[in-house]
């Protein structure tokens, strides 16, 4: 589903030059799901943002379902996003002046499906998320917890191939965030594909696979010995 080649990515200033990712070779299969964990600054966010075709990188190649796309334009990067990528993070990103129901429509709106197809796709994932009973309500009514199973229930509302989660615990307490992460778990043993991002070693074992940065490289991966018996 995903490989990348010899990925690197630069950020430059007329005085600074940083090196995100240096030559970060990563394959990630369909029904996978990947923990990506390191210290901070180490090229975590930078690599789920390319992965997600929401930056470009500066040398390498990234193979999306098979296809090279590192040098596709946005409106390209755009269109396979929309498509074919859900995105839970760790701040939420749910639109404060939206409903529920219509912070979880949106994705629909964009892929231009109709609008019982909308309201009926909507249902479904929010009786998924136990969080049918806000619908009417706005984000800041919601507890943390609430509002990241809107943010799950947005990123999958679409059937999206894969699922790219950004830290979805981070602001969560233990409960709540145990209870994102079994949603996560449920959703890869449905048969979306999940890559997240974590600091915790914890919730990263709920992955089949733990690769870890340091210095914008890959320097060890581990294999999670309860999917690999």
């Amino acid at each position: 589903m995903i490989k990348t080649n010899n990925l690197k990515k630069i950020f430059r200033t007329e005085e600074v030059e940083t090196v995100a990712l240096d030559n970060v070779n990563v394959e990630i299969k369909e029904r996978e799901f990947v923990s990506i964990m390191g210290p901070s600054g180490c090229g975590k966010s930078t690599l789920m943002n390319i992965l997600g075709l929401l930056d470009i990188p500066s040398g390498g190649d990234y193979y999306f379902l098979g296809t090279e796309v590192s040098k596709y334009s946005e409106r390209q990067r755009a269109q396979i996003r929309k498509e074919n990528i859900g995105f839970v993070f760790q701040n939420f990103n749910l639109i404060d002046e939206l409903t529920v129901f219509e912070n979880v429509e949106l994705p629909l709106l964009y892929l231009n499906v109709p609008a019982t197809e909308r309201k009926n796709k909507v249902h479904k994932v929010l009786e998924i998320m136990e969080i049918m009973h806000r619908k009417n309500h706005f984000p800041q009514q919601l507890s943390g917890g609430q509002q990241q199973r809107v943010a799950v229930a947005r990123a999958i509302v679409s059937d999206p191939k894969i699922v790219l989660a950004d830290e979805p615990t981070g602001n969560l307490d233990s409960t709540h965030g145990d209870e994102v992460m079994k949603i996560l778990s449920d959703l890869n043993k449905g048969g979306t594909t999940i890559v997240m991002v974590t600091h915790s070693p914890a919730y990263a074992e709920y992955g089949s696979r733990v690769v870890h940065l340091f210095d914008g490289r890959i320097v060890i991966e581990n294999f999670n010995e309860k999917f690999h018996v």
